[in-house]
């Protein structure tokens, strides 16, 4: 467990130059806008350590070289959380980088491969998981604790170059390359405002309320981001669409909203609220957000939808990559409407090569699926087994 930035600085300076580690953190975030690092745990090749990211006297500007430097690869599982934690620490997204949990998806173990099941898959060792619910701000931790935490790195690194070896084997090693783009782009991370309406599911709203849902749903995020407090204790989804259909002018007709109480739609808060509706109210109706609209579908696609969900399945089986890495339903329906005109990922790179190419084929008549020997199989249009 360190504790001390020179004792930081010291392991930082023993790794410099390998070519990878493993990271993991520990974080809360029940009563913050912001996670609340409490440990970082980086295993290379020889060792690993537990850092107090909460300990009065560290400084983790040597981790942060760290996890920026360009020869040393950062290898992390389902990264997405741990990738926001340092990406509003240090201003920047680790990289380069590895995530064991996509890597996992292209090498046959499903979609969405928890840690715990790769790690029993790769290495046939159990992860303890005893302390998944710790509180991690509490201090001090216990020897078991920090064995645990521990654990999720040291693990991790045998996954990994088991991984990469299958990577390497059926040559897929760029298979990857899309996903990691997302991961290590700044914008995953950002939470802009002027976005956060997007997080709430409201139906079929008119574009004038969906023009004050915008204005309030980015003065909440602006305001739960500098109080740095969950949104909903500044105001809940459903009091937010509430508002956007009524569009109250005055405290009085703010009050009424469900909830919120006379102290908030009097206060200062309320008063922001009722600028955030005016400002809605003011868009011009041209400037009106617009719903974003997917190409109409045609009648009777269902069949070929699920004739193409089976053809996937019977594909992904084959050759071990999760479904969900090469197409959707949304996806599916999209093909099955257009062919190879549909706009969405099958329809290039590898996945065109391994799915998509075949799927318009499948579509347009010139390939069949039957059942031969209890199995899915290809067909050409002269009878002929394609596999």
């Amino acid at each position: 467990m360190i504790t001390k930035t020179q004792d930081l600085v010291a392991f930082c300076q023993r790794l410099k130059g390998t070519p990878f580690v493993t990271v993991d953190t520990e974080f809360m975030r029940e009563s913050t806008y912001y996670p609340l690092l409490c440990l970082v745990q980086v295993a290379g090749p020889d060792e690993a350590v537990a850092i107090d990211a909460l300990a009065p006297d560290i400084d983790l500007s040597s981790l942060f070289d760290l996890m920026n430097a360009p020869e040393t690869l950062k290898v992390f599982h389902a990264a997405r959380q741990d990738l926001e934690i340092f990406y509003h620490l240090m201003g920047k997204v680790p990289a380069p980088l590895f995530d064991s949990q996509v890597a996992a998806m292209v090498c046959g173990f499903g979609d969405q491969v928890g840690y715990e099941n790769l790690i029993a898959k790769l290495t046939k060792e159990r992860v303890d998981k005893s302390s998944r619910f710790t509180d991690w701000s509490n201090r001090p931790l216990t020897d078991r604790q920090i064995v645990y935490a521990i654990s999720d790195v040291t693990h991790l690194r045998e996954a990994y170059r088991k991984l990469v070896a299958t990577l390497k084997k059926n040559g897929r090693e760029t298979w990857l390359d899309a996903e990691m783009l997302i991961l290590s782009s700044p914008t995953t991370y950002k939470g802009d405002p002027e976005l956060a309406y997007k997080r709430i599911k409201a139906r079929n709203p008119k574009p004038r309320v969906q023009a004050i849902l915008r204005e309030v749903a980015a003065w909440r995020e602006r305001e739960a981001q500098h109080r740095n407090v969950p949104r909903n204790r500044i105001l809940r989804d459903d009091a937010i669409l509430e508002i956007c259909h009524h569009a109250p002018k005055s405290p009085a007709d703010l009050s009424k909203t469900r909830g919120l109480g006379d102290r908030m739609a009097n206060g200062p808060a309320g008063a922001e609220i009722i600028k955030a509706v005016q400002r809605g109210l003011a868009i011009p109706d041209g400037d009106l957000p617009k719903p974003e609209k997917r190409p109409d579908l045609p009648n009777g696609i269902g069949p070929v939808s699920d004739l193409l969900k089976v053809f996937l399945k019977m594909v992904c089986e084959e050759t071990d990559v999760a479904q969900k890495l090469i197409a959707n339903a949304n996806d599916i329906d999209q093909i099955a409407a257009f062919g190879a005109k549909a706009n969405v990922p099958a329809m290039t790179g590898w996945r065109y090569d391994m799915f998509g190419e075949a799927a318009v084929k499948l579509r347009a008549g010139d390939l069949g699926l039957a059942i031969k020997n209890k199995k899915v199989v290809l067909l050409d249009n002269t009878g002929n087994d394609q596999a």
